[in-house]
């Protein structure tokens, strides 16, 4: 039997969801390694942003809706699924992580958490289940998990963010585009993807053996 890993989606559009390069490859990589991925997100609105000119048009969008069409509709609510559903669970980044899963885009270490994410990351540290964070999302598993795990996360090298991270409790570790962070104890896998990347290709390979990781958890 496949095992299932959960993607949790924000929208789509790297300013104002999920980072579409970084959800397809992590897609892609579940798939190449026999895994089936099951695509989630919570049912909620959020501010649009022109991709063009990058500014809010003042527009909103749904966060499940649009995170369908890089699920190609195969997608539920997140408030339905639970970490008994799941072997692992991973999160693109883009805005869409500190902005509708949580505000930690506006709030940092005072982050408030989405509440349907927040029980499903829950959950899955206290199942002893994967969890992977990709770009910033490991600051979406900082902000939840810190003051009561104090994981190990990463989100590359930037300083005011990674300052951000450790306010949470949780301890940053630098990391290049191309590798990740492992916290074994927690069973917490990180890779900057685009907080440092130039190319796509750099990112996939950080995603690439990040979900590998993930995998090897289970």
């Amino acid at each position: 039997m496949k095992k299932k890993i959960g993607v949790v989606l924000s929208g789509c559009g790297v300013r104002d969801g999920s980072e579409i390069h970084e959800a397809v490859l992590t897609l892609l990589a579940i798939d190449r390694n026999g895994a089936e991925a099951v695509c989630m997100a919570p049912d909620m609105e959020f501010p649009e942003v022109n991709h063009l000119t990058m500014e809010e048009t003042g527009a909103k969008r749904n966060v499940l809706v649009e995170s369908a069409r890089i699920a190609r509709g195969s997608i539920k609510n997140i408030k339905d699924v639970t970490a008994a559903e799941l072997d692992a669970v991973i999160f693109p980044g883009g805005f869409g992580a500190a902005k509708n899963l949580c505000d930690f885009a506006v709030n940092g270490a005072d982050a408030t958490i989405q509440p349907d994410v927040a029980r499903l990351i829950r959950e899955m540290a206290q199942a002893r289940k994967p969890i992977g964070a990709i770009c910033i999302a490991p600051a979406l598993i900082a902000a939840t998990l810190g003051k009561e795990y104090a994981p190990t996360v990463t989100i590359g090298c930037d300083a005011d963010t990674a300052a951000a991270i450790t306010k949470t409790g949780s301890c940053h570790q630098k990391c290049p585009v191309t590798d990740f962070v492992v916290d074994l104890q927690h069973k917490i896998v990180s890779t900057p993807a685009y907080m440092l990347a130039t190319c796509i290709s750099e990112t996939a390979q950080g995603i690439e053996k990040t979900v590998k990781a993930v995998l090897d958890l289970i």
